[in-house]
């Protein structure tokens, strides 16, 4: 499902306009990237965490060149579904 999907979906659900689905879709975005930019986690109970964390320097391989190289450390995005959505996922 990409971005226009969900807008489509999300003006279903609320009964409201595309234009104003829109505008709640890119909020909750923006907030979320100015959350984690500034390190901090959103929680959303039942769904899941969107939170930052530090991935270590690693060695790596140029696959072409089969010469090792460095990987230096960085901050990544992440999400962690929560106990709900993943059972909601596993149902059978």
């Amino acid at each position: 499902m990409n971005k226009q999907e969900v807008i489509t979906k999300v003006a279903e659900k609320a009964g409201v306009t595309k234009k104003d689905a829109t505008l709640v879709v890119n909020a909750f975005v923006d907030v979320v990237k100015e959350s984690l930019a500034k390190k901090n986690p959103v929680r959303l109970i039942g769904f899941g965490t969107f939170d930052v964390r530090k991935r270590a320097e690693r060695k790596g391989r140029n696959p072409r060149s089969k010469q090792e190289i460095r990987i230096p450390a960085r901050i990544v995005p992440v999400f962690r579904a929560s106990s709900t959505l993943k059972e909601l996922v596993n149902k059978k």
